[in-house]
């Protein structure tokens, strides 16, 4: 009843009616004054797996990893968090098979997860590519909320957390 092609190619499909959304959101928050506290920017996303919903948040952040804020010192400068996306659909099942799709999920949890994962990625990395990401100054990253490793968007590689904060 399902395979690991129908539901990758459903991500994809349900992804791709939030581009616009995200690339626009994107560019609102490039054309920020960044303090000049601000190392990095880190697109965090946020996946609720059993909602089959996927939120981003762009986090400013120091060397340190710490999150950097805006102070009000100076109102023209940005520094904080902002939501890239809202919480969005990328996968829609009908609840009479949502046992048997998690019975699936978690009969191939080790072969989805990292498509998952890729798709994901790419789907950012073109949006963001599309709304001029590629001339921001600032290292931007995309991380899975409370993973180990980041996609380095401007040398389009995996990094291991420490290497980003070195």
């Amino acid at each position: 009843m399902f395979t690991v092609d129908h539901y990758i190619g459903s991500i994809n499909a349900n992804l791709e009616t939030q581009s616009d959304l995200l690339v626009r959101n994107l560019k609102n928050i490039f054309s920020y004054n960044f303090s000049s506290d601000i190392d990095l920017l880190d697109f965090s996303a946020f996946i609720e797996p059993t909602r089959f919903e996927l939120s981003i948040t762009m986090f400013s952040m120091d060397k340190e990893g710490n999150e950097v804020f805006d102070e009000g010192n100076d109102p023209t400068f940005f520094g904080g968090s902002e939501e890239t996306l809202p919480a969005v659909e990328y996968h829609q099942m009908n609840d009479s098979q949502l046992d048997d799709f998690f019975e699936f999920y978690e009969q191939n949890e080790e072969t989805l997860v990292p498509y998952e994962q890729k798709v994901f990625t790419e789907w950012f990395r073109q949006c963001w590519e599309k709304a001029g990401g590629t001339s921001l100054k600032l290292p931007s990253y995309f991380i899975f909320h409370e993973d180990y490793k980041s996609y380095d968007l401007k040398n389009n590689k995996w990094v291991d957390d420490e290497e980003k904060w070195s």
